[in-house]
């Protein structure tokens, strides 16, 4: 398969795992080298191998993206290290599920400031070292959440369409430097994020029954999706949302 994305440098949020591994490794299988960020480091590192057998470069990084702070101090090592970056994925995300009224108020932020403010975090300090060369991904991982909504997830549906707003905004800014910005929602995928769900068999058919295509997303299917929109035949696509849910949405 051709490598497309020989040169080019990608730095994924959330990569140890799930969506994050699986948009890492499809990256890697183009030519990009990596920059993989997670608060896991050790499972970092498995997603670092598994690139590098596709003989790409990968190096971690152990930030919480909801910390300025740790995002700063991410930015100076990437800054020192390799002065550039060409493609930003902010995939890093939490979720809880309980009704409005058990919330805290330390959970709601929390929600938000991983999945909403790292994401603004992110692109504060890797914006500017995206600039000036006339091409540049950022691919923000939305979810069907941004669209649509389940009961008990009034935290996460929030930030999720937060996301979205601010996907279609940042788009519009960075469009002159040819840097485009993209949402991507998943629907049911079958991540570690939904292993309760999917080890339930009740409400594994409850969803399942909800799904168009009858079964599960594959984490690989969204991987394939995010190498598409980093390729350069996908350079006139920005400031939209894809939807990858079998057709959840459409009903």
């Amino acid at each position: 398969m051709e490598k497309e994305l020989r040169g080019k440098l990608a730095l994924i949020t959330g990569a140890s795992k799930g969506l994050g591994k699986a948009m890492a490794l499809a990256l890697a299988e183009a030519g990009a080298d990596l920059i993989l960020v997670s608060r896991n480091r050790e499972l970092l590192e498995e997603t670092a191998a598994a690139a590098r057998a596709s003989s790409s470069q990968a190096e971690c990084f152990a930030a919480d993206v909801s910390s300025e702070e740790q995002v700063r101090e991410l930015e100076q090592k990437v800054r020192n290290r390799y002065g550039q970056v060409d493609i930003l994925i902010n995939n890093a995300g939490i979720n809880v599920r309980k009704p409005i009224t058990e919330f805290s108020l330390a959970e709601w932020k929390g929600v938000l400031e991983t999945n909403l403010v790292g994401a603004f975090l992110m692109c504060r300090s890797f914006v500017p070292l995206m600039k000036g060369r006339g091409y540049g991904r950022i691919i923000n991982l939305t979810s069907i959440m941004s669209h649509v909504a389940l009961a008990g997830r009034t935290a996460y549906a929030a930030s999720k369409a937060g996301l979205l707003g601010f996907t279609k905004a940042l788009a519009l800014e960075l469009a002159p430097e040819g840097i485009t910005v993209n949402g991507v929602s998943p629907g049911p995928i079958g991540t570690e994020m939904n292993t309760v769900l999917m080890q339930t068999p009740e409400l594994n058919q409850q969803f399942v029954s909800r799904i168009p295509l009858g079964r599960w997303g594959r984490v690989e299917e969204v991987g394939g999706l995010v190498r598409y929109l980093c390729s350069p035949a996908a350079e006139f696509i920005t400031g939209t949302d894809l939807v990858i849910d079998g057709g959840w949405c459409a009903q």
